[in-house]
């Protein structure tokens, strides 16, 4: 049972943490201490006020991760209406369609993303601010917020005669059982989800990371670096709330985060703590690890059993030296993990962890501490929460993962119909994954239901696990396994860097992927052999997710 209260979270944080540092944008330098972040979430609670903004209203948000970007959600929330975080990568119409579909009347957005959006397609905003400076960019007709803002020092000086003390933070008590966030599983119109998460959901993920974890600013304050899209469940999550409520300091890396970019922003700030999802990992493995393990020195040392520990120990230093030297734990989630990066990992004892969740538990599912880290696994179902598998042995035969618990969404937002179909009335959520789970609660994810290929004697194939062997192989970038005239075939994207510095040409590369083909039939059981490897000319379409639009794919001719 969740005891914290999501709003009070905000609230004590800011009065214990007040001459803290609390936010800096990477970007621009410039840093807001909890003070400062307490007084900008004042303004914008007697701005909604002097707009007779209503509890429950629903205010959307959309742009990059920035100090401003953070002050517009926790004002919201605190102000007791209901935020709608929208990733910035959705096309303009999906976030149109969004705020429609969420009845929003307010808009938070970043001045690039507003000059690609139509305010006359979403008719029920009453307002759109920028989210650089909280200026208004749009009102309707007959709102005269724009004046009101003008005069908004005044009426602030008024409201607070003595000045903004940490005993005027008093936020609204909105109940934990009560919804404080919509989040929105995709864009598109038809398949887009309202995710509505309550008070409970989030403070049981900030409560979780806070008592059971060392990942927060609890017990000690932790220095964060956010790239993570804080639209999104994960990175809102851990990157931003259970930091903000726990006195951590965030530095809000405000770009694309390349690897290079990444690891000079940890260079510079040095985090204790970084959540990522694979694709970084796996990205920073390739460029920076590999060309060292290849070196024929490296190999022959690797060889002698003396040895090659302390290269091993060597590299481990090394690797959290690039990632700024104080790095007590690196979290990962989003997506299934690359084996052959976890098992390097594992093999250098590099201090990281696996979890799992989804945007219906707010998202957390599963974790467990990078000491206590089953390899393979995506942690331990959490205290508060039940998992079951749709299996007559759910420890060695996959099925259906179901969850309940404390973190289990409320539903979707006006969609009875899709939330009857993943949410039973005793609370059961069904994940749509394939997994297993063994005597002590952690969770082994095969796949996603809906990819799981029926082989032609009936055996399941889980085309992830085939694909994250395919990229391992050279040069291949990216894969897609599908099913076409019932054999398995490969799709997959060179590496065309790697074949630059390797002087492979276009056609050595058909056969090279001939023998990635032998090669990797040779580590898989007869029924996943894959027949044929494809050549495709691009990267594959991927969602704001980053994850591969499998759908547009698996059934190419």
């Amino acid at each position: 049972m969740v005891k914290e209260n999501f709003i009070k979270l905000f609230e004590l944080s800011f009065k214990k943490h007040w001459d803290d540092m609390a936010m800096t944008d990477y970007i621009t330098k410039k840093d807001y201490t909890y003070e400062q972040v307490a007084v900008e979430v004042a303004k914008l609670h007697l701005l909604f006020k002097e707009m007779n903004i209503k509890k429950d209203e629903k205010i959307a948000l959309v742009g990059r991760n920035t100090p401003m970007w953070a002050i517009s959600f926790i004002s919201t929330v605190t102000y007791g209406a209901v935020v709608v975080p929208i990733l910035q990568d959705f096309h303009p119409d999906d976030i149109q369609h969004i705020v429609n579909d969420s009845d929003a009347t307010l808009l938070f957005i970043t001045d690039n993303i507003w000059e690609n959006v139509e305010e006359s397609s979403m008719p029920n905003l009453r307002a759109i601010f920028s989210i650089t400076d909280f200026r208004c960019l749009h009102q309707a007709s007959g709102e005269t917020i724009d004046k009101t803002i003008e005069k908004m020092n005044s009426l602030f000086a008024k409201r607070y005669p003595n000045g903004f003390t940490k005993e005027d933070v008093n936020y609204y008590p909105k109940d934990n059982s009560e919804v404080v966030e919509i989040n929105y599983t995709s864009g598109s119109t038809g398949f887009s989800k309202g995710v509505m998460l309550t008070g409970g959901n989030l403070a049981g993920n900030i409560e979780f990371g806070m008592y059971h974890t060392d990942i927060t600013g609890y017990p000690n304050k932790k220095e964060i670096v956010t790239f993570l899209p804080l639209a999104h469940a994960y990175g809102c999550a851990f990157d931003f709330m259970a930091q903000i409520t726990t006195g951590s300091h965030i530095t809000f890396l405000n770009r694309v985060p390349s690897p290079k970019v990444l690891l000079q922003a940890f260079e510079e700030v040095k985090p204790d703590v970084i959540f990522t999802v694979p694709l970084i990992i796996e990205k920073i493995y390739k460029s920076k690890i590999l060309p060292k393990l290849g070196k024929t020195s490296v190999k022959l040392a690797l060889g002698i059993p003396i040895l090659n520990q302390k290269i091993y120990s060597e590299i481990r230093k090394q690797l959290i030296s690039a990632f700024g030297g104080n790095l007590s734990q690196m979290v990962v989630g989003g997506a299934a993990f690359n084996k052959e990066v976890e098992d390097f990992l594992v093999k250098i004892k590099f201090p990281f962890t696996v979890g799992y969740g989804m945007t219906e538990c707010g998202p957390l599912i599963s974790y467990t501490s990078s000491e206590t880290f089953i390899p393979s696994s995506a942690g331990r179902i959490l205290p508060n929460m039940e998992v079951r598998i749709d299996s007559a042995d759910p420890e060695h035969i996959a099925g259906e993962m179901s969850v309940r618990g404390d973190h289990v969404m409320k539903g979707y937002y006006k969609n009875p119909e899709a939330t009857a179909a993943v949410l039973s009335e005793d609370g059961w959520l069904k994940t749509g994954d394939m997994g297993t789970v063994d005597e002590n609660g952690n969770i082994f994810i095969k796949g996603r239901c809906k990819n799981m290929i029926l082989g032609a004697s009936g055996q399941n194939i889980y085309p992830e696990i085939i694909e994250a062997k395919l990229v391992n192989m050279p040069f291949i970038s990216e894969s897609i396994v599908t099913l076409k005239n019932d054999k398995l075939v490969a799709l997959v994207y060179p590496d065309y860097n790697a074949m630059d510095e390797s002087h492979v040409s276009r056609e050595e590369l058909d056969v090279v992927m001939e023998e990635n083909r032998k090669n990797i039939n040779k580590t898989l059981a007869a029924y996943e052999n894959i027949t044929k490897i494809i050549i495709f000319p691009t990267e594959f379409e991927k969602t704001p997710k980053k994850n591969i639009k499998r759908y547009l794919y698996e059934r190419l001719d």
